[in-house]
């Protein structure tokens, strides 16, 4: 008995991946025109929606190694577009802000982002989208960690 072996195009894994890489490459050629990268406007929208405010916030907020924020921040504050000043609450900690020129970037950027996805998922009714969006959250929090929540959502509160 002959078993036929799995493609690569069988395998959701290669969609996913293949639509990242389409989506995140048409926004990273766009933020290029303003010397920002992906990774830095994850930087700059996290601080300027006050999501978080130090390095270790950002980081766990935006899910990757406090060092590379550290890089990411500093590479940003090189740009003239964010700055680093003492938290009010703690001796130790830095409290991430946004220049003038941080501030009135942001806004542009996020416009860029919401054309790059109107252009990518353009032919899903907004159900669809939202469908999509669920699932997605739905299995990025089956990963391990509770699902991620919108932007627009209040954080849940937790039961003791």
């Amino acid at each position: 008995m002959t078993t036929q072996t799995s493609g690569l195009r069988d395998h959701l894994g290669y969609w996913l991946r293949r639509l990242s890489d389409e989506v995140h490459g048409r926004f990273e050629r766009q933020l290029a025109e303003h010397d920002v990268t992906v990774s830095q406007w994850s930087v700059l929208v996290t601080v300027h929606r006050g999501d978080a405010t130090t390095t270790r916030e950002v980081a766990r907020f935006i899910d990757i190694d406090v060092g590379a924020v550290s890089r990411l921040v500093d590479r940003l504050v090189a740009k003239g577009l964010m700055a680093r000043e003492p938290h009010p609450e703690s001796r130790r900690a830095l409290r991430l802000t946004l220049t003038d020129a941080g501030r009135e970037l942001v806004p542009r950027l996020a416009a860029i982002a919401d054309r790059n996805d109107a252009h990518f998922f353009r032919h899903l009714e907004p159900a669809q989208r939202l469908q999509l969006e669920e699932w997605i959250r739905r299995l990025v929090g089956d990963l391990g960690s509770a699902p991620p929540r919108r932007d627009s959502e209040p954080p849940k509160e937790e039961s003791s």
